[in-house]
């Protein structure tokens, strides 16, 4: 399969979401909740959980989706509820011409009975998408970096995978020029980037996008994350220097690090288990991982397995992720074990 009409709709809904988190981080109330596990989630989250979910819906019916998000907070409290329908009937006005391709949403109860089919419980088989309508919602909130983020898993492989990046610059050596990029993927059919426009329906083709490889890690840099919380810097920190990596590390938030490695922003990007009970996500990587490895790289985690995306909502069988060039991962990975030797 050619996986055309996957991609398409991917970029068209990860695009379309991203006109709902622009108009909500310029206005004056987010309505920012604490979920149980102390992350925040935003009207954003939940509004662009509904525009993909509905646009997926439309044109593939029978496949299953896992989402970050659920409807529970919104059908508890209106004052979540209501300013979350009035951003996503806002945004679909906004974007009236590509309705036909991926659709309405023609109430409030329609959006939460959206958001709530992202409940699927994954596995190895079947057509699967993992969706995390804003991946570093932390980043999101302060103006920093963030994702909407698609990916296709098919039995269990991820297949197509997209990510919008609204606020990664257009030209990265003009990191004060234009801003928002999209990338998509399709396996053995490399990526591509284009910058994120507000007419979504003018369909320009992607430009092909190659990671660096560099000739040594005198010449790499890592890109890792903001949060502490997320990855262990400190480690981190450690393996740059047993690899000689002198560079200092890029940071940012959400999958925007796959997006920076996959067209040579940075050439590394390393999440080491804060702990090693800890389950990674399966949308924190789906799409990112496939698109790193369409432009040149290697994905793995921390033992150098290949990611697996076929046993939930998580990657229960991995600890950590690498994405590195073909040509240094393996020597990452050396320096990775030396490094969590007593835990691995």
């Amino acid at each position: 399969m050619s996986y055309s009409k996957e991609r398409h709709i991917a970029e068209l809904a990860v695009q379309r979401a991203c006109i709902l988190t622009n108009r909500v981080f310029h206005s004056r109330v987010k309505g920012t909740v604490t979920k149980d596990d102390k992350s925040p989630v935003t009207l954003a989250d939940y509004g662009a959980q509904a525009l993909v979910i509905g646009a997926v819906n439309k044109n593939f019916p029978q496949d299953n989706i896992v989402g970050e998000e659920d409807a529970e907070v919104l059908r508890q409290k209106a004052d979540v509820r209501e300013p979350t329908w009035q951003y996503v009937k806002e945004t679909i006005e906004q974007s009236q011409e590509v309705v036909g391709e991926i659709g309405s949403i023609n109430s409030a109860e329609e959006m939460m009975d959206l958001i709530d089919l992202g409940v699927h419980a994954g596995g190895p088989t079947g057509r699967i998408w993992a969706l995390d309508p804003i991946d570093g919602t932390k980043g999101f909130l302060r103006g920093g970096q963030y994702a909407v983020c698609l990916g296709l898993i098919v039995d269990g492989q991820v297949t197509v995978g997209a990510l919008a990046c609204p606020n990664l610059p257009v030209d990265p050596k003009n990191p004060d020029g234009e801003k928002g990029i999209i990338l998509s993927a399709v396996r053995g059919q490399g990526a591509t980037l284009k910058p994120l426009l507000e007419n979504i329906c003018a369909d320009e083709p992607g430009i092909p996008i190659k990671m660096n490889a560099p000739a040594s890690f005198a010449d790499a840099a890592f890109c890792e994350g903001v949060e502490s919380g997320h990855s262990n810097q400190g480690q981190q920190a450690s393996i740059a220097k047993k690899l000689g990596i002198t560079k200092e590390s890029v940071r940012m938030d959400s999958q925007a690090k796959y997006a920076s490695v996959a067209r040579g922003d940075g050439d590394l990007y390393l999440r080491l288990p804060t702990s090693m009970t800890y389950e990674e996500k399966i949308w924190d990587h789906a799409a990112g991982s496939l698109i790193v490895e369409e432009a040149g790289g290697i994905v793995s985690d921390v033992r150098g397995n290949p990611l697996n995306f076929a046993v939930g909502r998580t990657l229960k069988k991995n600890n950590g992720v690498i994405a590195a060039p073909k040509n240094l991962h393996a020597k990452v990975i050396e320096a990775v074990k030396d490094e969590l030797k007593a835990v691995l």
